[in-house]
């Protein structure tokens, strides 16, 4: 049985059980790759191919063969002619070319300036990250429309097709942690308990934070300490992008 897929919606909801009502735990985007489970009612049980996340989708058409050549390397896309985006990240298969524009399904064209090879790398990730500044925060979003503190720091690695865990629990987990770090960098990821945030430079950091909404540039000291103070929640673990 085939039971292999491709995502071919701008962004479809991931949720941790078979209901609409159920909590959104993440997404999938336009050309991600995943395996159904199994089905129940109305919903697939679904393991992505990217970061092995488990949850259910609802049950929609589906394609199993696309050969992926490109992606969207810009927060948003717009899809002519009509009102929908393809979000930052998104894998298409270039089927034909006509002058500033390119067409990934029957009838469907975004801009050639939009896109990149599927191999290309972005080694600026506050390149990347900038992108989603001042983005609506989203538990389980991960596209311009929300995204959540995981998923800002997931979305970079995806785009340069290197594996990263899903959410902060296993984040956290993944990498040799940096111990009693006084000074912080560029680069340095930063790690509470549920929550992460990355540093642009040696005074700043970018995350998507709950209290504020969004996704917001802050100073690092007044960040740990109003996280402190309000959450009552300490550095846990910190170490390089």
């Amino acid at each position: 049985m085939q039971n292999n897929y491709f995502c071919i919606y701008p962004c479809i909801n991931i949720y941790e059980r078979p209901s609409i009502n159920s909590k959104i735990s993440s997404q999938i985007i336009y050309g991600e790759k995943f395996k159904v489970l199994k089905k129940v009612k109305s919903f697939l049980k679904i393991k992505t191919s990217y970061d092995r996340y488990h949850g259910y989708i609802k049950n929609k058409k589906f394609i199993n063969k696309i050969n992926l050549t490109h992606k969207v390397k810009v927060l948003k896309t717009r899809i002519y002619e009509s009102n929908n985006f393809l979000p930052f990240s998104s894998e298409i298969q270039i089927l034909k070319k006509k002058k500033n524009y390119v067409m990934f399904e029957e009838n469907k064209w975004i801009k050639k300036r939009d896109i990149t090879h599927i191999n290309k790398k972005e080694i600026n990730f506050v390149k990347i990250l900038n992108l989603f500044n001042n983005c609506k925060y989203k538990w389980g979003g991960k596209t311009f429309k929300g995204i959540d503190c995981s998923a800002l720091i997931q979305i970079f690695y995806k785009f340069n097709n290197k594996f990263f865990p899903r959410d902060t629990i296993d984040q956290i987990k993944f990498k040799k942690e940096i111990n009693k770090k006084k000074k912080y960098k560029r680069g340095d990821i930063i790690y509470w308990k549920g929550h992460v945030a990355l540093c642009v430079n040696s005074k700043k950091l970018i995350h998507a934070y709950g209290p504020e909404k969004k996704v917001i540039i802050m100073p690092i000291k007044e960040t740990i300490s109003r996280i402190e103070k309000t959450a009552n929640l300490k550095v846990r673990k910190v170490y390089k992008i």
